[in-house]
């Protein structure tokens, strides 16, 4: 049987839980009977840890890991009015397409700000 294991990378959720635990590294450390450098490591997205792993690290400071799923022809979380696959779309966009885009979305937004119509 293949080995369905599989890595997130989650430095910057793992950073913030702390942060709103008012935890340092080396107290959460200790929390998991690990070290203050492995804790880094994974903050910084050097190494990561899997699911149950994460789900360990959030335990440890009293929150749960929530997984779901989405649609991706349905509307993206937060009340967006585009969908997933059309904001997935954006990831095709070469560099140079998207500096474009976020040129003329700039365009738009400082018309709109200034009142102004196109």
């Amino acid at each position: 049987m293949a080995d369905t294991t599989r890595a997130v990378r989650c430095g910057s959720l793992i950073r913030e839980a702390r942060h709103r635990h008012g935890l340092d590294q080396v107290e959460l450390a200790k929390r998991l009977g690990t070290s203050q450098p492995a804790i880094s490591r994974i903050e910084r997205d050097k190494v990561s840890p899997t699911v149950e792993t994460l789900e360990r690290i959030l335990n440890a400071m009293g929150e749960a890991l929530h997984v779901s799923t989405l649609a991706l022809d349905g509307p993206a979380p937060g009340g967006s009015n585009q969908s997933i696959a059309e904001l997935r779309a954006d990831y095709r966009l070469s560099a140079e397409e998207r500096l474009a885009q976020a040129a003329q979305l700039s365009e738009i937004a400082t018309e709109l700000a200034a009142g102004t119509e196109r």
